[in-house]
């Protein structure tokens, strides 16, 4: 096993070219080459000069408790709130937060104020990444429709040709079954995807948690799991459609939280449709019982009564989410698809808020979780409980949402290729830390895992060869 190895010459400041680093043993996991276990890495002037594979492999069932490198991290779903809600994050701020977790590639949502319409916000959005000093490479989706209103098709071309990997309206969902169709034949052209958040509106209208037990008991207004696989049968369908006109049309669904809507993105793919998805940390390792003061993870087996192992207050507004978290069922059939491949990628959906959004009551709490810092430990959690292998955790966020963005013209970073700029995230297995206000980058601070320990410390992210987190910087 290998043995946690200092970093031999540290860096300086954040941005800095990666001069010189030599890490003589550590286990390496590159998923884009396929191979996982012990060897070296070494840095020159922020090229990648050597990756040395040693002899040896971990035990079966037994995960390494050293030191880790792997690829940087790519999230294909995070909420930078600038412009429009900076007191809640800002792109500095984010990306800061995403370098914490571990990320070197990140996508932006287009719900921002004024959205991401037209081509003078997403230059707004790109030059505040360029000017916030981080080499965090910053993405980001422009609006499917004008204003994110659902009736009007944004300007695809001009936003494509500005810069945007792909259209969506995250934070609505696409209604309109003319306009999704169009969005998607528009984008096929385009080389782009289009990017849903799959909510039947009619269905979720004044609803608070996950329609069940746990929300009869607290006397929430349920959200079904029918108003996440209606509408992604829809979408299915209508990709098939467009595909006889536009056979370049894709699709991404993001943060999918049910069994149901899963089981049909895996007999759409078994089908042959470009369709691809993602799973959040939190819809992997919370249930709605969390909402009752439950903290177990959601692969633990429950006890008789999940009222008998409550830990923390009910009502907890930070754990008000859209989707909702879900029953242990759809939370582990999540895991099931991440784990057999049905699910690309898992992406963040980073959403942070300012405490006036959540410090109320929970059914007038903003929705979303500040998560991009705590999702390594969320899946190490899930490695550590044997439900999860660390390749298949670190895969999916780094080869998996590498993919998925490979194919829509993406041509980012390929793994731990010798010549290639440094792209790469240094974990300390053994290590544990809590999390804190304080030590969260992020400016917003709505986490349900405030005080709780998580597994794995990053201790040196590098995107493009420069240093973007390393402690006490």
């Amino acid at each position: 096993m290998p043995e946690p190895t200092a970093l031999a010459t540290p860096a300086e400041e954040i941005g800095r070219v990666l001069a010189n680093l030599e890490i003589r043993r550590a286990w390496l996991v590159d998923p884009a080459a396929g191979r996982e276990g012990p060897g070296g890495i070494a840095v020159e002037n922020g090229r990648i000069t050597a990756v040395t594979w040693l002899k040896g492999r971990a035990a079966d069932g037994i995960e390494p408790v050293g030191v880790i490198v792997s690829p940087g991290f790519i999230d294909l779903h995070v909420h930078l709130r600038e412009p429009g809600f900076e007191e809640a994050e800002t792109v500095a701020s984010g990306l800061a937060a995403a370098a914490h977790g571990g990320f070197t590639t990140v996508c932006a949502m287009p719900n921002t104020d004024p959205a991401i319409d037209e081509p003078g916000v997403l230059g707004r959005v790109l030059a505040a990444g360029r000017a916030s000093g981080s080499p965090v490479e910053l993405l980001a989706y422009g609006a499917a429709s004008l204003g994110r209103r659902g009736e009007t098709l944004a300007a695809q071309g001009e936003l494509s040709d500005a810069g945007a990997i792909g259209f969506s309206d995250d934070g609505d969902p696409i209604s309109s079954g003319t306009i999704l169709r169009n969005a998607l034949l528009y984008a096929g052209m385009l080389g782009r995807p289009v990017v849903d958040h799959a909510e039947d509106r009619g269905l979720t209208d004044g609803a608070e948690a996950n329609e069940g037990l746990v929300a009869t008991v607290l006397g929430l207004r349920g959200w079904p799991a029918a108003a996440e696989s209606g509408p992604v049968g829809r979408d299915l369908a209508i990709l098939a459609d467009v595909l006889r006109d536009e056979p370049r049309a894709r699709l991404h669904l993001t943060h999918l939280s049910t069994a149901a809507a899963l089981e049909l993105v895996r007999r759409a793919k078994a089908d042959g449709l470009p369709v691809t998805c993602d799973v959040t940390p939190h819809h992997l390792g919370l249930t709605d019982a969390w909402l009752a003061g439950n903290r177990d993870w959601a692969w633990h087996e429950p006890a008789r009564s999940w009222l008998a192992v409550a830990g923390a207050a009910p009502y907890d507004s930070s754990l008000r989410v859209n989707p909702p978290l879900r029953s242990r069922t759809d939370t582990l059939a999540c895991l099931a698809a991440l784990v057999d491949g049905t699910a690309d990628a898992v992406a963040t959906d980073h959403a942070p808020h300012s405490q006036v959004d959540k410090a109320v009551e929970f059914g007038l709490a903003a929705n979303g979780i500040s998560g991009i810092e705590t999702a390594l430990g969320i899946l190490l959690s899930a490695v550590d409980a044997g439900h999860l292998k660390l390749g298949r955790a670190i895969e999916a966020l780094t080869s998996g949402p590498a993919g998925v963005l490979a194919g829509w013209g993406w041509t980012g970073h390929r793994g731990l290729v010798e010549g290639d700029p440094a792209n790469l995230v240094v974990i300390d297995r053994s290590a544990r830390w809590t999390v804190e206000p304080g030590a969260l980058r992020s400016k917003g601070k709505n986490s349900p895992l405030i005080g709780r320990e998580l597994p794995g410390q990053v201790l040196l992210t590098v995107a493009g060869g420069r240093v973007a987190y390393e402690p006490g910087l």
